[in-house]
């Protein structure tokens, strides 16, 4: 995301503190909005993970959720929808704060881009420890292994609160915060180069933000896939022996009889789900932000002038 840092501070060079309050503003309501595509695209998601922790191909997939009837096929939609609202008020606002802080102490020649990557990277730090809670319980709850004893929200919530928190709820946080914080670097300081050469294409400032955004979230996903299908198995499995993060990816690589196209599988529905998601994300926020700079650029006008 390409930020002129004029906006951001005044001849003080203080930064505007609704700008920052704005930031996690519009990071709520860019994922709230696109609440409706996630619950549209859940099933390929559901599809997607039951490929990742059982290794079947789409069509067996497809056919064992048929199988298993409509009423359980939005079974632990919760999680996510609450995730992705509360996801990108946290991501982009943490983000855009430490950016902040970034520029503000920063006697470097470090580039936008690189300090937008690097207030990714912090994003995406506290991005795992608040939500591998939330994705434990999701990955608990669409595990069909688990229906009969664990059918509710409130007995997995249960069962985790008596295995401790990093067994239970914080099981598999360093691929996670792994995961996140490389997602979340890589996202931030690729989307402004991205919007940027899309827009040399002749496309409107909506359509460039959300071509970049597809593009970029696109390419992150299908590079960390790995780590969400290890993430995916560490965490749909409750009780049993507990392994550790190198243990668990043996066992997962000699599963996939260690072969990267089986360790993919599902992969290619993580492009739709990025497209649909992430590209509609980007385009709103962005949407949002350029309104806000404006708006701040006529404050600054008229604080000079006055």
């Amino acid at each position: 995301m390409t930020r002129n840092l004029d906006h951001k501070q005044d001849e003080d060079g203080l930064r505007y503190p609704m700008v920052s309050f704005q930031s996690y503003l519009h990071g709520g309501i860019s994922n709230l909005l696109s609440t409706l595509p996630t619950l549209i695209v859940f099933p390929v998601y559901k599809t997607v993970f039951r490929q990742q922790i059982h290794n079947t191909a789409i069509h067996q997939t497809v056919g064992q959720l048929y199988k298993e009837g409509p009423m359980k096929l939005f079974r632990g939609v919760s999680p996510p929808l609450l995730m992705r609202t509360l996801n990108g008020t946290l991501l982009f606002g943490l983000q855009d704060t430490l950016l902040c802080q970034l520029c503000r102490s920063s006697q470097t020649l470090m580039s936008i881009y690189a300090l937008n990557s690097l207030a990714g990277f912090g994003a995406g730090m506290a991005e795992a420890v608040v939500f591998t809670p939330l994705e434990r319980v999701q990955n608990v709850l669409q595990n069909g292994h688990n229906d009969r004893h664990l059918p509710t929200l409130m007995s997995v919530l249960v069962r985790m609160k008596t295995q401790g928190l990093a067994i239970g709820y914080y099981r598999a946080f360093l691929p996670i915060t792994a995961r996140n914080t490389l997602g979340s670097s890589l996202y931030f300081g690729l989307k402004g180069p991205m919007c940027d050469v899309v827009a040399g294409q002749g496309l409107s400032p909506l359509a460039s933000s959300f071509v970049s955004g597809t593009l970029t979230s696109m390419a992150i996903s299908l590079t960390l896939y790995p780590l969400s299908v290890l993430v995916a198995n560490m965490q749909a499995q409750v009780g049993g022996e507990v392994k550790g993060v190198i243990a668990c990816w043996r066992m997962l690589w000699k599963s996939r009889q260690k072969s990267v196209v089986q360790l993919y599988r599902g992969g290619s529905l993580v492009i739709l789900k990025s497209c649909v998601t992430w590209g509609i994300t980007t385009a709103i926020y962005d949407m949002q932000e350029k309104r806000s700079r404006g708006h701040t650029e006529e404050i600054d006008i008229e604080y000079k002038s006055g």
